[in-house]
């Protein structure tokens, strides 16, 4: 029985979620000039994109474990020869 082997590339949601996430990552939606309220002694800007990047990285996290088949062939047939799936 062959592996339906997963194929994240093709799943539009993932490239939507990403974009949104780079592109809001960076606060050019905010106003030119912009640095008060501070946060903890900090641009409240600071505190977007520091979210923003921790967000991003999770949900690559996320993929790479949850999305990707990553398991190497060969590690596959020695999985199926000792009888662990």
């Amino acid at each position: 029985m062959q592996k339906k082997v997963k194929e994240p590339i093709r799943k539009p949601w993932i490239w939507i979620t990403m974009g949104l996430l780079v592109l809001f990552n960076a606060p050019w939606y905010l106003p030119v000039g912009s640095m008060e309220p501070y946060i903890l002694g900090v641009p409240y800007w600071v505190l977007i994109s520091t979210v923003l990047s921790l967000v991003l990285c999770g949900f690559l996290s996320w993929l790479c474990l949850h999305e990707w088949d990553i398991v190497e062939d060969l590690e596959e047939e020695g999985r199926e020869r000792s009888g662990n799936k």
